[in-house]
Parts: structure tokens; C-alpha cells; sequence
């Protein structure tokens, strides 16, 4: 493109914008950027994600580390080995005896340390979190958010592309997947602040050197030179981490830095009446409810704004106060001085530009106590209210009430899209089917989607048709979805979330062989989607497919030989077919990943039976009835077997 002329916001184009420009890596960048690469990689982004191994590992850990799950009654233990790799042991007592055990390598930790370490294992490249967190301003272990309480999903938190592109550089993921990744990089690195550097890397190597100290040099997106608002959006793709919902076909990796986040996905908030709390990640949300950042953009915000003064960059229109006004994204603020932070706010207050703005007036005993730093009076710390045991600047730049006038949560009001003033009517409503999902289920969120779904909006016939299956599904009205699904062809959607929910809906109407031909569908779309193929060998099996049952299965076993579901139905499989030794090594395998799987425990019930073993049979239905009193088919064989 040209570099001259006069030029608004809407014109920069960049060329790593170019579809099919490819990332190079951070250690490409090394080559020519060592000193800010020496510096970096010891930032939070840089050690954001890792190998894991006890120099990595923030954590501690002793003989005695051990946290205990009271509603499943699983104890989990962290260690190391001699050669520094890490381990999580699953265990359960009776009295003094252990009665179930499963060891686990931790292959990845999440996090810089700053704030928490969590854990991560893959099976062939499938990847999964752990049960246990290490949360490091408290020194203490504990599970994982969303884990407590009942929900700890043990080993099968699957690791999908929302999650692993936020906390890492971008991997190479597998298409038709949740969560398999042919390869993750380790940290996020320096393109995902600065777009794909192919283009710029040959550019350079060809000698093409443009003065960045006049001019942009488009093949490559410096953040700083970017206007206030799209500058932002390179900071909340994650720093506004919430209920996230992607444009029609779009994906996550698809928004590149320069570009408008809003044209991607639109991040959804809830907002209470009285808040008084934040989310960990809502670092550019609050910062844009505070008043120096509405003030300092206020101009820009309401004209177009030039970025060339007489064909030269203007670098004056880009002293907005944004996240880069504190924070050097290449040093780690351990090491940034108090004196960064309040020079940022001087900048303004006890400027003479600013006759209104003027220097700190609390009284000197307040501010000698505080080491007269601005943030810790108007940035106070606090805890989250979506991860325990942290403590973090609060982003919105305030003069804090007194604790007396200081409101509790009350009342949830809605949600709302942070980074887009006028979100469609249809995306709010999907907006509010996520957070059904993920976060809590109550109708009332439901109820919510359906109103903004009778509004109209901007999806398409198809993607408006996948969202209404979707809330169908949620709701759990399975009439409503198959009289929406008859009203289109098979082939309409190309989802495969969509396929799955109505075969979902069939098989829970008994209509098996329809359920079938959607399932296949799901599976065609979604070839390495565990869930889906699990799903299809269980709707084969209600069809009497047994051929396709058990290469279904088979299938999910070479992919994960550690899931336990697929274990347990291919057992099945084998003990039809007389194949009791193969099934019973089938059997033992899942029990000893998951000693309450039901189905698993009732096809070793079964075994024991076909061996004459009434006592061990018996048993393996007591233990059911342990954990699950109302099992209809743990009572039906306890009554078979009395």
C-alpha cells in the first residue's frame, strides 16, 4: 500500500493481514529482536504456558501436600521424580488401606506462576486438565475453577481452542476435534501481539527497511502505532476473557492484531446491580469504566481520526491512555518500577495542559504509608469472583468508597458485549445460551435467549437454525427440536454440534434409526470428536449395528486408550461375543481409571457371573449402590442375584 497521503483508521490495512501469511515463531524473531526477547520471555505471556518439570513448576511440594475431594472421596497428591518430571496421584481410602490409585504426568503447566500454576496431561495428542492448582500469592494447593464443589471432572476437562488460544501461542490443532493438537508452542509469543511475520521476515531479508521512526512499516503490526481503540483490542483478545461468541464462520484463530476484535467475536460480561467484584481477566474492561480512559479518548472517540500530518505519521494522535500507558508488554512487571506506573499518571495530573487535573491530595501520612504509588490507593487489590485464592489490581481507576458505602452483588442485570456498543440481537442470544452452558444453569438465561431470538437480527437462516436446536437441547424440549429439524433438509447445517443435538433428540425419543443417520452426520463433520464417535457406537448398538459399534469403538481406543466409556462399551461388545478374557482386560482398565464407573463396574458384574463368582459379583453391585443407591440397573441385578 501507499504510506502517504491522508489517511483515517479505517484505511490501515496491514499485509500480514493477507490471508495465508504464515507465523514464523519467537525464535525467528530472536534473531533480529534478542534484547526484547531476552526480556520477554520472562514476562507472564512468556511463561504462560510450558513443558513441565520442577525448575518451571512454582509450586510447592512436600510429603504432606495432598487436597481430598469430599463428594467423590478422592484424595490428589503432587510430586516429582528424580529426573524433575511431575506426577498427579489419584487415590481413595478405606480405613488405612488404598483402595484405587491412578498416576497421571503432568506434561504442561499453565500459567506464569504469578498468579497460579495449573496442570495439563495429553493422550496422543488429545489434552486435558488436571485436578489440582497451585495457587502461588497463598502458597496452597486446591482444584482447579470449576471443579469444587461437587463438579471435579477428575482427568476429562477437555483443553479446546478457546482456552489453549488465550494461554498460548497459536498450536497446530487438529480440524474435527475438541481437543487434539498435533503440536502447542510454549508461551505466548511475540505474534499474537504483532500479527504473522512471514511477509516482514522477507521483506527484511530482501533488504527493504522502512524509517518506523516516520512511517508504519505495514508488514508487520506495532501495537503502539495503532489508533487507542483497535490498540486495545490486541490487549482484550485475552485480557477480556469471558463468554466469547464467534462471528458465523469465524474462528479463534482468525482475529489478528490491527484488526477490529468486534469483526471476530463479540465478549460478553455479566453485569450486577452493586457490583463491587471482577472477573480475573476483565483487566480492559474495567479500565475502559474508568474515567481517565473515557476522558483521554473522548476526541477520538468522537471524530475519525488522521493518522498523517503532511504525508508524515502523526505519532501525537496515538497518546491515548490505553494499557500500554503502564505497561511494557515486553518487561515483566516484576521488574517495572513504581515509577512507570505514577509517571503515567502524572503524565495528566499535575500537567499544566491539565489545569483541572491536579496532583494527589490525600493527606501525607496516607500516601507516605502507601509509598506515595498511586495504584495502590486508586488500583486497590481485591479477589476475584471466578478464581479463589488470588488477589489483583482492580483496573478501574477510582476513588474507592469507604468500605460502609460499598454495595454487595445483588442483582444479575444482563449481559453485555465489552467490546462491541451494539451487539445483534441474535448474537446476544447466543451469548446467553453459552453462559448456560458454561457458567449457570438457569432457565431464566434460556428464557432470555428466546426473547432476543424472536427479535430480528443479522444470522443467517442456517446459523439462526443451528442456535435454535442448540436452545431446544438446552432446554430439553425434544419435540420442539425434531419439529424444527424436520422442517430442513440433512445437509442444511454443516455443524457438527448441531448434528449431535438431534440425534441426541431422537435417541432420547427412541427413534434410533434417525438418531443414527444425524449421529453419522455429527461424526462425518467431526471425525476426532471422542464424544461423537463414543455417541455413535451407542446409537449403532440401539440400531444392532455391531459392526459398526465395535469399530466405533475400536476407533476411540487406539485415538485415547484412557477413555473409559469406550473401554467399557467395547467390553460389552466383546462379552456378547464370548470374548471374555479380552473383555475382562478391557474391564479392568477402565476401573482402574474411573473405580465408579457404573457401566464398567456392572460389565465386571457380569463377568464375575459367567465365571460361577456369585460373592464378586455381588459386591461389584453393593459398590454401585454405594455411590448411586437409585441405580435401576444395580437394583434390578441386586434383586436378580438375592
Amino acid at each position: 500500500m501507499q504510506c502517504g497521503g491522508d489517511k483515517s483508521k479505517e484505511d490501515i490495512i496491514y499485509k500480514n493481514h493477507a490471508p495465508g501469511i504464515k507465523y514464523v515463531g519467537i525464535e525467528t524473531c530472536k534473531g533480529c529482536h534478542i534484547d526484547v526477547y531476552q526480556s520477554f520471555i520472562y514476562t507472564g505471556m512468556g511463561r504462560s504456558f510450558g513443558a513441565a518439570n520442577r525448575k518451571r513448576s512454582s509450586a510447592q511440594v512436600n510429603e504432606h501436600t495432598a487436597i481430598y475431594d469430599k463428594y467423590q472421596d478422592f484424595y490428589y497428591k503432587p510430586f516429582f521424580t528424580k529426573d524433575s518430571s511431575m506426577y498427579i496421584m489419584e487415590y481413595r481410602l478405606e480405613g488405612k488401606d488404598t483402595v484405587h490409585k491412578r498416576i497421571e504426568k503432568v506434561d504442561y503447566i499453565v500459567g506464569s506462576g504469578q498468579h497460579t500454576n495449573s496442570h495439563m496431561y495429553q493422550v496422543n495428542g488429545y489434552f486435558y486438565q488436571m485436578p489440582m492448582t497451585f495457587y502461588t500469592q497463598q502458597k496452597k494447593w486446591d482444584f482447579p475453577p470449576g471443579f469444587e464443589n461437587g463438579f471435579n471432572s477428575r482427568f476429562s476437562r477437555t483443553i479446546e481452542l478457546e482456552c489453549m488460544s488465550c494461554h498460548n501461542a497459536y498450536p497446530s490443532f487438529v480440524e474435527g476435534s475438541k481437543n487434539k493438537y498435533a503440536s502447542v508452542l510454549q508461551g505466548i509469543d511475540c505474534e499474537r501481539c504483532h500479527g504473522p511475520g512471514e511477509i516482514h521476515v522477507q521483506e527484511k531479508l530482501q533488504g527493504k527497511v522502512v524509517d518506523v521512526q516516520n512511517e508504519i512499516d505495514y508488514t508487520i503490526v506495532n501495537p503502539k502505532k495503532l489508533p487507542y481503540d483497535l490498540q486495545v483490542d490486541v490487549c482484550q483478545r485475552c485480557h477480556l476473557q469471558g463468554n466469547a461468541v464467534l462471528k458465523e464462520g469465524k474462528s479463534f484463530f482468525d482475529f489478528k492484531p490491527g484488526q477490529k476484535l468486534s469483526d471476530f467475536m463479540d465478549i460478553f460480561l455479566p453485569r450486577y446491580k452493586g457490583e463491587k467484584t471482577f472477573v480475573m481477566a476483565s483487566h480492559a474492561d474495567r479500565l475502559k469504566q474508568s474515567k481517565c480512559f473515557i476522558e483521554s479518548n473522548k476526541q477520538k472517540i468522537n471524530t475519525n481520526t488522521k493518522i498523517y500530518k503532511n504525508s508524515v505519521f502523526d505519532n501525537s494522535q496515538y497518546s491515548s491512555f490505553t494499557c500500554i500507558s503502564c505497561h511494557n508488554p515486553h518487561v515483566s512487571i516484576q521488574q517495572t518500577g513504581d515509577e512507570q506506573y505514577n509517571n503515567a499518571c502524572k503524565n495528566c495530573h499535575g500537567n499544566k495542559e491539565y489545569k483541572n487535573l491536579t496532583l494527589c491530595s490525600e493527606d501525607l501520612k496516607t500516601r507516605t504509608a502507601n509509598n506515595d504509588n498511586c495504584w495502590k490507593c486508586h488500583m486497590p487489590q481485591s479477589g476475584t469472583l471466578d478464581i479463589p485464592h488470588v488477589s489483583v489490581h482492580d483496573h478501574k481507576i477510582q476513588i474507592p468508597l469507604p468500605p460502609s458505602k460499598q454495595n454487595e452483588i445483588k442483582t444479575f442485570v444482563g449481559l453485555a458485549a465489552i467490546n462491541n456498543p451494539n451487539p445483534d440481537n441474535h448474537t446476544i442470544g447466543e451469548a446467553y445460551l453459552s453462559y448456560f452452558e458454561k457458567f449457570e444453569n438457569k432457565r431464566e438465561y434460556l428464557d432470555s435467549a428466546g426473547i432476543y431470538f424472536s427479535k430480528n437480527g443479522n444470522y443467517s437462516p442456517v446459523h439462526y437454525f443451528e442456535n435454535i436446536i442448540r436452545m431446544n437441547y438446552l432446554k430439553g424440549d425434544f419435540n420442539a427440536l425434531i419439529l424444527k429439524a424436520k422442517e430442513q433438509e440433512l445437509s442444511f447445517s454443516k455443524d457438527s454440534w448441531t448434528m449431535y443435538r438431534i440425534a441426541e433428540a431422537y435417541y432420547q425419543q427412541n427413534n434410533n434409526s434417525e438418531a443414527l443417520s444425524y449421529i453419522k452426520a455429527s461424526v462425518e463433520l467431526a471425525p476426532f470428536n471422542l464424544e461423537f464417535r463414543n455417541k455413535l457406537g451407542v446409537m449403532a448398538l440401539a440400531n444392532k449395528d455391531i459392526t459398526l459399534a465395535k469399530s466405533t469403538f475400536e476407533f476411540i481406543q487406539k485415538e485415547n486408550p484412557k477413555y473409559v466409556s469406550a473401554l467399557s462399551n467395547l467390553a460389552f461388545i466383546y462379552l456378547q461375543e464370548n470374548r471374555i478374557q479380552e473383555a475382562e482386560v478391557l474391564i479392568n482398565k477402565a476401573i482402574a481409571l474411573d473405580p465408579d464407573y457404573e457401566q464398567a463396574l456392572l460389565n465386571k458384574a457380569s463377568i464375575y457371573m459367567f465365571k460361577n463368582n456369585k460373592a464378586d459379583a455381588l459386591k461389584m453391585i453393593k459398590q454401585i449402590l454405594k455411590k448411586n443407591p437409585k441405580s435401576v440397573k444395580a437394583n434390578q441385578a441386586l434383586k436378580a442375584l438375592s
